[in-house]
């Protein structure tokens, strides 16, 4: 019996994991298979240990390799298939957090007003309010349909079928409806239909919009793209006082550890608190 078809059909149908994640590790685990002296199911935590030790030096593509081997022997344990977990004791390398890239508020300005040059600008301007407003995945937003609609809010189905609602501010709600307005009577059951097969917008064309958007507005397109304008509300939000529970709920992160990494606009706005609200910080100077 071939126990990887076992657990990918195990993660595909209780948890609902995207066929992105089923592939990532279904590649993974049978390279750790066909490389592994007695195949994963004879291998020990030495096996596994040493298997690792050889893959290219990034810590994220160990860690990522780690991650389904873990999943993978995690499965087994609890089906009772095996007796030991050869992952349990495993030493990894902490695996490099980059700050995520965003734009200024300025920016994010220029690039919703950008969209009124080019075609299909009142979608366009949709598309772009209810990211920077909601904090959308690119996946969620080209795919929304209409039943997600629910006046102010949102029902996003995010990874791993999960539902979260999010809201949306006027200025994106009157986006929203100026474009479904001139949408009409489409078929489609997608807030934003599309030619292709299927039958939304692609990530694709968002993407290439978005760039043109970003020349038009004097950006420099390489530091913009969907995820850019995710990270941009959540490091708005943070930086205007929103607790990081809230923005946690509305981008979907599973974990708070994942949502934490954009505490990196709080420095200055931890100094800009200090030099405004302390009573001493003034004496001996100049408020502004």
């Amino acid at each position: 019996m071939n126990y990887i078809d076992v657990f990918l059909e195990a993660l595909a149908a209780e948890r609902g994991r995207s066929k992105k994640t089923l592939e990532s590790y279904s590649c993974d685990l049978r390279q750790a298979d066909a490389h592994i002296p007695n195949g994963l199911m004879g291998a020990t935590s030495a096996d596994i240990q040493d298997y690792l030790s050889k893959l290219p030096d990034a810590a994220s593509s160990i860690a990522r390799h780690a991650s389904a081997l873990r999943g993978f022997y995690k499965f087994l344990m609890l089906e009772k298939i095996i007796s030991e977990n050869p992952t349990a004791n495993l030493e990894l390398p902490k695996r490099a957090r980059t700050l995520p890239k965003f734009l200024s508020v300025k920016e994010i300005e220029l690039l919703i007003s950008s969209a009124g040059d080019v075609r299909n600008a009142t979608r366009l301007r949709a598309m772009l309010e209810l990211v920077y407003a909601s904090g959308l995945r690119v996946s969620e937003l080209c795919e929304l349909p209409i039943t997600a609609i629910l006046g102010n809010k949102l029902l996003i189905h995010g990874k791993g079928a999960k539902e979260r609602i999010v809201p949306m501010h006027e200025r994106a709600q009157r986006a929203l409806e100026k474009w479904m307005s001139l949408r009409g009577d489409d078929k489609s059951k997608y807030v934003f239909p599309g030619p292709g097969k299927t039958g939304h917008i692609t990530r694709d064309g968002f993407f290439k919009i978005l760039k043109k958007c970003a020349v038009l507005a004097g950006i420099d397109p390489t530091r913009v793209s969907p995820h850019v304008l995710r990270h941009s509300f959540a490091s708005h939000l943070l930086a205007g006082g929103a607790n990081l529970r809230a923005i946690q709920t509305m981008l979907g992160h599973e974990d708070i550890s994942t949502t934490q990494i954009y505490t990196h606009v709080l420095p200055e706005k931890l100094r800009e608190t200090v030099t405004e609200h302390h009573p001493l910080a003034h004496i001996g100077g100049t408020k502004k």
